[in-house]
């Protein structure tokens, strides 16, 4: 019996989705998100499992300012790593630590220390770009891989940077929008077109051609409304703005696509907005829309997926998915990124499930210790 024509081009076009392509990522680097084990959990146990996992790039917060953030007083030479003011202790450790197990490290910078903002706040911006740029430098210069500790060491090399955390969205940037006349402006792309600048500044002082800065760094949805109890911004309104602001000279723009309910599957493409409206929100299902923004406005800027994850249920009865089902998109999740003749890193977030209630549930590892089938699907990923 001959198959209807419409039945045969949708097999073929399926076919040609699932199969990898000649241009296909060649660089696709593949690795994990987790301060809590990176930073604070027993080295001796996290790192060797990390490699047992085949990472290849860990991702750590480099905080700036906050509790633990490495700038505790204004230096009196900001840009010398050296300076008195700066503790750099906890990242020295998950730096040497990685390079001597065979990981790279990406750094996000992010906070701001109450001395550069008037103890606004850590997710509000330094009123001078200077001073995050002059820490940029110190940081890229301590991690230039020519660096000497106090102890004698030379200090691994970071060449790779995130410039904030998604700073469309307000628990790390804020305020989101302001009201200039009748109208509401994006303050927070505004603030973070500085806050780029002076990473990629502060980065190329040091390494100039060696090291590659993200910018963006976005979460995958806003609801765009200034008058709502938590206003955040969707990342094509975002990236537009922080264009028109003036960020530039960037090497990549970095986004986490995350999914929005259980029900989707990493190729779902998002639900479509309000009024019947396109979809605010970029997830990998409809990944293309941002990659084709992002060229219209930058050109061919490579793209960094640095998070990304799904919660378990259990624990989590309402946002997560069961454990078959997470390694499933886990494993479908990398497929598609792998496919992407654009993405070049691949970061899932977590390790290990957060111990807090109300935190994250995507850990290939449960909070207890005991692997999930995610963990033997996250081994099998680069084959």
């Amino acid at each position: 019996m001959r198959r209807p024509l419409a039945l045969l081009l949708t097999v073929a076009a399926a076919a040609l989705l699932a199969a990898p392509t000649a241009s296909s990522s060649r660089f696709l680097q593949l690795g994990l998100f987790d301060d809590t084990q990176l930073n604070y959990g027993n080295p001796d146990v996290v790192f060797p499992m990390l490699k047992q996992l085949r990472t290849q790039v860990v991702r750590v917060n480099l905080l700036w300012g906050g509790p633990n953030g490495v700038a505790k007083r204004r230096p009196v030479n900001p840009m010398n790593p050296n300076d008195p003011a700066y503790d750099w202790s906890v990242y020295d450790r998950t730096v040497s630590y990685a390079t001597a197990n065979g990981m790279k490290v990406v750094f996000s910078i992010l906070g701001t220390p109450p001395w550069a903002n008037s103890a606004a706040g850590f997710n509000v911006a330094p009123r001078s770009a200077l001073d995050l740029e002059r820490f940029a430098t110190a940081a890229a210069r301590r991690y230039s891989g020519t660096f000497k500790a106090a102890d004698g060491r030379t200090l691994p090399a970071v060449r790779q940077w995130l410039a904030w955390n998604e700073p469309n969205n307000p628990v790390f940037l804020r305020p989101q929008y302001r009201k200039v006349g009748k109208i509401f402006v994006i303050q927070s792309a505004i603030d973070y077109a500085k806050i780029c600048n002076a990473v990629v500044k502060g980065v190329r002082k040091t390494t100039v051609g060696a090291s590659k800065v993200a910018c963006g760094v976005t979460g995958p949805r806003g609801n765009n409304n200034p008058n709502s109890s938590r206003p955040g911004v969707s990342p094509l309104p975002f990236l537009r703005a922080m264009k028109k602001a003036g960020a530039k000279g960037f090497d990549a723009y970095a986004h986490h696509p995350y999914y929005g309910a259980p029900r989707e599957t990493p190729s779902t493409p998002p639900p479509p907005g309000i009024h019947g409206n396109a979809p605010t929100a970029i997830t990998l299902g409809n990944i293309n829309v941002l990659v084709r923004e992002v060229t219209r406005l930058y050109g061919n800027k490579r793209i960094w997926i640095t998070e990304y994850g799904y919660q378990t249920n259990p624990p989590d009865r309402i946002f997560g998915v069961s454990r078959l089902n997470q390694a499933r998109y886990l494993t479908q999740a990398y497929g598609i990124a792998k496919r992407h003749p654009r993405i070049d890193l691949f970061l899932w977030f977590l390790l290990r499930d957060e111990r807090r209630a109300e935190g994250w549930q995507s850990g290939l590892l449960t909070v207890s210790g005991a692997k999930k089938p995610s963990f033997a699907a996250f081994q099998k990923l680069r084959g």
